[in-house]
């Protein structure tokens, strides 16, 4: 299994905290994001990780020196493209024929719903937390059980839950997620989400997308100053 790390934003929403720092470098309790993101990774044998970096890459290129798994990929036009663009940068290192696992470098989560994402079958599996979300949540629509639906354009008084930003590829669908990046990309999507990829996906009606909630524990996206204090307080969760 490998893994690829969206870690190219400065976090230009926490203000002077990541002045020197790329956002993935911000610490909960002495870690830092990335290499809470690193050890989980560890914990489930995965050991063949990508990071697409950006803002401050020098500084990824320092902490990981002499790591033979982590391979860098820099993307200099970070500053004009939404994550998808990232993606698109990085894929070419992903092998096609090996199950992924994509994740946010600024996304952390309870270990137990990383486990249930891993454990769960189907062509790509999306942690979910079911409960009502707001404007700017990547929100989903299910239907018996499968994504019909996902954007943060969904109304939010019909959005079932929010998709947290981590999900697993199957290994037979990593190559149709790529065509789906790229298709975009010659769109001109520069501003477009992962998640337009996984859209892609939903239209064709291949292909099975499922979800795997939550269940209430813990999970954290650091956007805000607040996002971080919310993480730092919670914890002994991660």
């Amino acid at each position: 299994m490998q893994a690829i790390i969206m870690a190219a934003g400065r976090g230009s929403r926490l203000g002077n905290l990541t002045d020197d720092r790329p956002k993935s470098f911000l610490e909960v309790n002495g870690e830092s994001l990335i290499d809470h993101n690193i050890k989980m990774l560890h914990a489930f044998g995965i050991k063949d990780i990508k990071i697409v970096t950006g803002y401050k890459n020098e500084m990824f290129e320092e902490h990981f020196k002499g790591n033979a798994n982590i391979e860098l990929i820099y993307n200099p036009f970070y500053e004009m493209m939404n994550v998808l663009g990232s993606f698109f940068m990085g894929m070419g290192a992903l092998k096609d024929d090996e199950e992924t696992v994509f994740l946010h470098a600024d996304t952390v989560c309870d270990y137990g719903i990383f486990k249930d994402m891993l454990e769960k079958e189907g062509d790509m599996v999306l942690p979910v937390d079911f409960r009502p979300c707001d404007e700017e949540a990547m929100k989903v629509l299910t239907k018996d059980g499968e994504v019909i639906e996902i954007s943060k354009e969904i109304d939010c008084s019909k959005g079932e839950g929010e998709f947290i930003g981590i999900c697993k590829i199957k290994d037979s669908a990593v190559v149709r997620v790529k065509e789906a990046a790229k298709k975009l990309m010659k769109e001109k999507q520069f501003k477009e989400y992962f998640e337009g990829a996984i859209q892609e996906l939903i239209n064709r009606k291949q292909y099975r997308i499922i979800t795997v909630a939550t269940n209430g524990r813990f999970w954290g996206e650091v956007d805000t100053e607040e996002d971080l204090e919310r993480v730092k307080q919670q914890a002994d969760a991660l």
